[in-house]
């Protein structure tokens, strides 16, 4: 039932020519070490507040606050690790054949015994709610693996490293937006109704706005680095969209807080609402994130949920268009949702001073949230300004005219360099952010004809029956779990890496892509 999958000798396959340098290899570097650690900590200090949090309520006899502090605590991360662990049993087979070479001889003899302790291992983590820790620690294990081993196995555990990255990145995003977000709501609503703030409220509070600003921020960047065709996001951009995503989802939070804590029944029909009409406008956007009909509706549906708080990029394309309008709903109803608060919030709990003073929250953390993200668009956004014209600034390659009998089909080597849009998929509708011109250039000019490179003939090629997604979505050898145990049994069964293929939708036959950089 999956996408045709075959790999083919050089003879077989490899031999069609191509133009243009191979890129760099992308290392693992310490800072991305330092990267995943500090994730690993922002997830136990979210998940560790909130628990001490639920034990402080209990301890005062809270036990309505408990409640639900607990709930939102623990069905979330419920549902994160059988997921999590069915995973687990999909890649378990591929990572048995790396170390073992035959699925068969392992289920025999001490290496049985062995698969049988990692079953029963793996069932303990995801039992005690750590699937995400022990994934987290993977990817540091195979990024350092990929740094201190020979040149063919660094390239196969940096592939490993880019699929775990990938993973722990769609489950701590699916987290956080069913955990850390309503923790915050109902933690801030328990503020606003007592009139006063305890320490460990707003540590938690805090915990929870912390990770779902970062939990953005770093999907975001591994699904950039997981793809050739983008410029990978920088760590300065990367923290610039943390504070950006921090700051917007703060007074979001905050008004939902103020307006729960006078009209709960109302706030119940405005979210309700307000996911409906989202999760519409991303359905008829015809997103191309999964490989069937069914989960694309249930993916649809889970960034309803993230759309209730802040901005999440599903379809490329104008997406600066849909952004504005995102914007200015969510200005309307934040001035909407404080306005009525003010109006009907209980004099005798809060003074006319303290209410003006939230009032100032609100919208000055917003205009905070707005401000940074103009900064990211302008200054550190991978592909140059966003904002401007679209003859100065734009620090990012650029695909040269193809020339007569230059191929433009996507085959690159994992994880060296994973295929590339064509170049009629990235320049699309005029005005897209893709087509702006080389770093530097003030005059229009045409572009330069490529220098011609030694035809491209090492390596075996994995070819994959599939047209390749459009970013912002994960490749399909990213998000089709046989697919990818296909093509990390192939790589390693293969003396060299082997580069992927995908099908080039209307071409009258498969070529190699043209690849330049600035």
């Amino acid at each position: 039932g999956g996408p045709a999958v075959r790999l083919e000798s050089p003879e077989g396959g490899g031999g069609r020519r191509g133009g243009g340098a191979v890129p760099p290899t992308r290392r693992y570097r310490l800072r991305d070490g330092c990267w995943v650690l500090c994730a690993l900590l922002v997830c136990f200090a979210d998940g560790a507040s909130d628990l001490w949090l639920a034990a402080h309520y209990y301890v005062r006899g809270q036990r309505w606050w408990f409640g639900l502090t607990l709930l939102f605590v623990l069905l979330p991360s419920l549902v994160v690790q059988l997921l999590s662990f069915r995973w687990f049993v999909y890649d378990f087979a591929a990572s048995t054949k790396d170390s073992a070479g035959s699925t068969k001889d392992s289920a025999r003899g001490p290496r049985g015994c062995c698969r049988l302790c990692v079953w029963l291992l793996q069932g303990l983590i995801h039992l005690l709610q750590l699937g995400q820790v022990w994934r987290y620690l993977r990817t540091l294990y195979l990024g350092l693996q990929s740094r201190w081993q020979a040149e063919h196995r660094r390239r196969h555990f940096y592939w490993r490293m880019m699929f775990e990255s990938a993973d722990i990145s769609m489950l701590r995003l699916l987290e956080t937006f069913l955990k850390s977000a309503p923790q915050l709501v109902l933690q801030l609503s328990i503020m606003v109704q007592q009139n006063s703030i305890e320490p460990l409220q707003g540590l938690s509070a805090s915990a929870s706005l912390v990770s779902l600003a970062w939990m953005i921020a770093s999907y975001q960047k591994v699904l950039r680095d997981s793809r050739e065709d983008k410029m990978p996001m920088s760590y300065k951009g990367a923290v610039v969209q943390i504070l950006w995503h921090l700051f917007t989802i703060a007074a979001r939070a905050i008004a939902f807080a103020l307006f729960a804590s006078v009209f709960q029944l109302y706030f119940g029909i405005f979210i309700v609402t307000h996911w409906c009409i989202m999760t519409f406008w991303i359905i008829q956007g015809e997103t191309d994130f999964c490989m069937s009909k069914w989960e694309e509706i249930i993916y649809n549906m889970v960034v309803g949920i993230i759309y209730i708080f802040c901005w999440f990029n599903v379809k490329e394309g104008r997406s600066r268009y849909r952004m504005c309008i995102y914007y200015i709903i969510t200005l309307s109803e934040n001035a909407a949702l404080t306005v009525l608060w003010f109006l009907y919030y209980d004099r005798k709990t809060t003074s006319d001073f303290d209410a003006l003073i939230l009032v100032c929250v609100v919208s000055s953390s917003f205009a905070l949230g707005i401000f940074f993200m103009f900064i990211y668009y302008c200054l550190l956004h991978p592909n140059g300004p966003m904002f401007g014209s679209h003859s100065v600034g734009c620090i990012f390659r650029q695909r040269p005219a193809p020339v007569p009998g230059s191929p433009t089909d996507a085959v690159t080597s994992p994880p060296r360099s994973l295929p590339r849009t064509t170049g009629g998929e990235r320049e699309g509708a005029p005005g897209e952010r893709d087509s702006c011109v080389p770093v530097f250039q003030v005059r229009p000019c045409p572009p330069p004809a490529p220098a011609a490179r030694a035809p491209r003939t090492e390596g075996p090629v994995i070819r994959i029956d599939l047209p390749r997604k459009k970013y912002p979505a994960w490749d399909a050898h990213f998000i089709d779990r046989r697919l990818r145990k296909t093509i990390l049994a192939l790589e390693y069964a293969s003396p060299t890496t082997p580069r992927l293929q995908y099908r080039t939708p209307g071409a009258p036959q498969e070529v190699l892509e043209y690849e330049t950089t600035v």
